[in-house]
């Protein structure tokens, strides 16, 4: 079975996929298309992460990146089943005993709702102003996850001893309420697909062509099994920009747009390939036009997937 979620609006706005209309929302924008997604059959919502975007960047980027943690923390309270993903988290950036303070107070205040999306970073400028080590980002978050395993796990004293990280014999409460917190970790380069593979409860790719994406699965399952991995995997893919129905407007060549049948014949190829979630993204015009569309694609598509 593939299950649908999705990277909200307005939260973060980079010129790539941002659309108009999100420039001048706000946290009531947040609220309704969060709202949609728990009415609508959603299993997550999803929150980027950058501490700050350098002026080399700002123009394909933008500045409008909301704090993770308090977006999905402000989420929880207005909805009661969706799932909240950090899509994804760039723990480098803050070491593990704090990256873990906050996640699980996420997913205690969620009833255990959260799923922790991690990833390397691209931000040089984003690294050097927080003091972290940006050169060696890669090998930092390999074991950023071992100590976030141990510091999201059940125990009040948890325990890490690594080469960059050691913590012992200091408690953390409250506890997440789930017992093991899935950990999805993103990025399409050879050694973010190993560390999926290796260290992950699921892989969050970066919008892979459909080809491409069939044989990093390949790869991911053939290095689990390599490795004797034989728990449960979630892969993902990022499908192209969605509309339900006959646009009146211009949404772009790349949009698959056309009567629910259609939309959910050509989706089902991504489960066919292995996906077990896709992050769908929907064009619009206004908050108003978005939620109609996740209803939409909810009622007359998801049933077909």
């Amino acid at each position: 079975m593939v299950v649908y979620g999705m990277q909200l609006p307005v939260q973060s706005q980079s010129a790539i996929y941002a659309e108009p209309w999100e420039a001048a929302a706000g946290p009531a924008d947040l609220l309704a298309v969060a709202r949609a997604a728990d009415a609508h059959g959603f299993d997550y919502v999803a929150c980027c992460d950058h501490v700050a975007i350098p002026r080399r960047l700002a123009a394909g980027m933008g500045t409008v990146w909301y704090d993770p943690v308090a977006t999905l923390s402000f989420l929880a309270a207005a909805t009661e089943r969706v799932r909240l993903l950090s899509h994804v988290a760039v723990v480098g950036l803050r070491h593990p005993l704090v990256t873990a303070k906050a996640y699980a107070t996420v997913d205690h205040l969620s009833g255990g709702r959260l799923v922790l999306g991690v990833g390397a970073g691209h931000v040089q400028e984003e690294f050097e102003a927080v003091g972290a080590d940006f050169a060696r980002r890669g090998a930092v978050l390999d074991e950023t996850i071992d100590a976030l395993r141990a510091a999201l796990g059940p125990e009040e004293y948890p325990e890490h001893l690594g080469e960059r990280f050691a913590f012992k014999d200091l408690g953390q409460r409250p506890r997440p309420a789930q017992r093991r917190v899935p950990v999805w970790v993103g990025g399409s380069s050879p050694a973010a697909v190993r560390r999926a593979a290796l260290k992950g409860d699921g892989w969050l790719p970066q919008g892979d062509p459909r080809d491409v994406l069939a044989r990093r699965i390949e790869r991911i399952r053939r290095l689990r099994e390599e490795a004797g991995l034989a728990e449960p995997f979630v892969h993902g893919a990022i499908a192209e920009p969605l509309y339900v129905g006959t646009p009146g407007w211009e949404v772009g060549r790349r949009t698959l747009a056309g009567p629910p049948e259609e939309l959910a014949a050509s989706l089902r190829a991504y489960g066919a390939m292995g996906v077990g979630q896709l992050q769908v993204r929907f064009r619009s015009r206004s908050r108003t036009e978005l939620v109609d569309q996740m209803a939409a694609f909810g009622s007359e598509v998801a049933p077909h997937l």
